[in-house]
């Protein structure tokens, strides 16, 4: 498996936090060169190890905000 290349651009938000630290984060994260994205995954705290995670375009993360204003969380 060939190296995987990252470099957090923004620290944006921590969503929550377990026991042994790692933290379900926010992050806007250039990957392997590319162009930066949305990035929601679990990080260690010193962020050299990760979780699975998912990354979302600016277009994909103003579609989900419109979808969250909608919901009703009550």
């Amino acid at each position: 498996m060939s190296d995987i290349n990252y470099e957090i651009m923004a620290e944006i938000g921590a969503i929550s936090e377990n026991k042994a630290g790692w933290k379900k984060e926010l992050n806007l994260i250039a990957w392997n060169g590319r162009t930066p994205k949305f990035d929601l995954r679990d990080w260690a705290p010193d962020h050299a190890k990760m979780g699975k995670g998912i990354t979302l375009t600016n277009e994909e993360v103003a579609q989900l905000q419109t979808i969250l204003n909608e919901m009703n969380l009550k």
